[in-house]
């Protein structure tokens, strides 16, 4: 059987407070942004699906400890979910405690045409920093461009430029890592000097602007796929025009 591919999607935002209304704002944001979606399921122990009738009370109720608990829709031909988790401040950028939200979706027509909306109402919805969604395939490469000398030796693939553990990386604004889109929030984006209507005109023509005043930016117009040549040098370039990405500029 061929594997299907899909779409992961994670935002970083600040740290959830019990029933601040977040996570039922990226819920629903989901929902509206891939009409007939419904995520009101969750997943047993035993990994079998059980309706939850009265989702967003349950959800609301099972957000108190930094995250939120798995939502789903329950299809087991077309699976999507997302949930929230909380990051210690030990292992975050600037020391401050945060909410990782980690969405996964089908990688098919409906999905890629609406992913840019998906991406940006979810990251609007968590208040983030910044956020991600990169098919599956490049999302594992672009991960082990993570490294440190000391707790994750080794060489990035492709040639890609290696980036800082997120505890090493001096502000939450300031990206882990590039995609195939990226939600940049206005602080992201001054963090990182984008844009710049020079530089960034070919990115512009892929962006728009958020209600919040942040940027959604597409790197490539096809799913990013690296073992094309020329969306490897799409995003080889990007991480040369953005050195703050990963930590990597010099203070």
């Amino acid at each position: 059987m061929t594997r299907q591919s899909t779409l992961g999607m994670i935002v970083y935002a600040p740290a959830l407070l019990a029933r601040d209304g977040r996570a039922l704002a990226v819920v629903h944001g989901m929902e509206r942004a891939l009409p007939g979606l419904r995520l009101d399921w969750k997943v047993s122990e035993e990994g079998r699906p059980i309706a939850l009738p009265q989702r967003d009370a349950w959800l609301s109720e099972g957000a108190r400890d930094g995250g939120f608990p798995l939502v789903c829709n329950g299809d087991e031909s077309f699976p999507v979910m997302i949930y929230g988790l909380k990051i210690p401040a030990r292992q975050a950028p600037g020391g401050l405690q945060l909410l990782d939200v980690h969405a996964e979706l089908p990688l098919d027509e409906a999905v890629i045409a609406a992913a840019a909306d998906v991406l940006g109402i979810v990251a609007e919805g968590a208040h983030a920093f910044w956020g991600q969604a990169t098919p599956s395939d490049a999302g594992v490469e672009i991960a082990r461009q993570t490294r440190d000398p000391v707790h994750k030796p080794g060489v990035p693939p492709r040639g890609l430029p290696a980036l800082k553990l997120p505890e090493k990386i001096r502000a939450p604004e300031i990206p882990h890592r590039l995609g195939w889109l990226n939600y940049w929030s206005a602080p992201a984006a001054r963090a990182i000097g984008f844009p710049d209507p020079t530089r960034d005109a070919e990115l512009l023509s892929r962006s728009r602007r958020t209600a919040t005043g942040g940027w959604v930016v597409r790197l490539t117009d096809a799913p990013l796929d690296l073992d094309n040549p020329a969306h490897l040098d799409a995003l080889l370039w990007a991480y040369e025009r953005f050195p703050e990405i990963g930590g990597r500029a010099v203070p």
